[in-house]
């Protein structure tokens, strides 16, 4: 089973989709703060990280640069999450070190497949 560390301080977004990926036969993980997402990539060394841009503590950006610049979490694929749909900020993302990018409100269809594709590479 694959364990997603989920990074998301909107407690409905959280909600909604930790129970569909446990529908979808994922162990789900939930860092609130990207603090918190940066101590449990390292704890609980999940195999995907979701990880939205605009938290409190540690932002998006900057939490997925330190886990990438850590050799323990530097491999684990990171999708950001994100609101922001312009151009430059899918470009931020990918110069975090993000690995895929999506927009909210999610489409779980698709991300069910960006998460897929990163988990069989």
């Amino acid at each position: 089973m694959n364990k997603i560390l989920l990074v998301e301080d909107n407690e409905m977004n959280r909600d909604m989709l930790s129970r569909r990926l446990i529908r979808k036969g994922f162990d789900v993980v939930i860092a609130v703060d990207g603090e918190q997402a940066i101590s449990m990539a390292s704890s609980e060394t999940p195999d995907l990280i979701l990880m939205d841009m605009s938290l409190p503590i540690i932002d998006g950006w900057t939490a997925t640069k330190h886990l990438k610049n850590q050799e323990v979490t530097a491999n684990i694929p990171i999708i950001a999450l994100t609101a922001h749909a312009m151009a430059s900020d899918r470009t931020k993302a990918f110069a975090a070190g993000c690995d895929d990018y999506d927009t909210k409100p999610i489409e779980f269809k698709r991300l069910l497949e960006k998460i897929n594709t990163l988990l069989s590479t």
